[in-house]
């Protein structure tokens, strides 16, 4: 499963700050949400591109997950089975970033969650 202190990118990181700053969207909240965006839309994680993990914002799993953890956790177990624990947190890591890229944009948090309707 995924280790228990988790990064994203610095890049993501910092698009994840932008859009607290923006809509008051925590970058744990943000991350959970691109994520599952992410995987609705049927992005897929090239386990042979290497993917950095050098953001500054460490987390522990629980923080960054919540109560969508099983959930997360099970989606990349069922589509990453080769995957271990870092492989598999930097899988998690370009969802998330696939995912924010769609709702990075968002200037308010009502837009924030009109985006999320669509």
């Amino acid at each position: 499963m995924l280790p228990n202190r988790m990064n994203l990118s610095k890049i993501v990181e910092e698009q994840l700050k932008r859009l607290k700053a923006q809509t008051g969207i925590t970058p744990n909240v943000a991350a959970r949400i691109a994520f599952f965006k992410s995987i609705e839309s049927g992005h897929e994680f090239d386990a042979n591109i290497e993917h950095r993990l050098d953001g500054t914002l460490v987390l522990d799993k629980i923080t960054w997950l919540g109560k969508t953890q099983q959930a997360t956790e099970l989606l990349l177990k069922i589509r990453y089975p080769e995957l271990e624990s870092k492989k598999l947190q930097a899988a998690w890591s370009s969802h998330v970033e696939y995912g924010i890229a769609s709702l990075r944009n968002e200037k308010t948090l009502y837009s924030f969650g009109y985006r999320l309707l669509d």
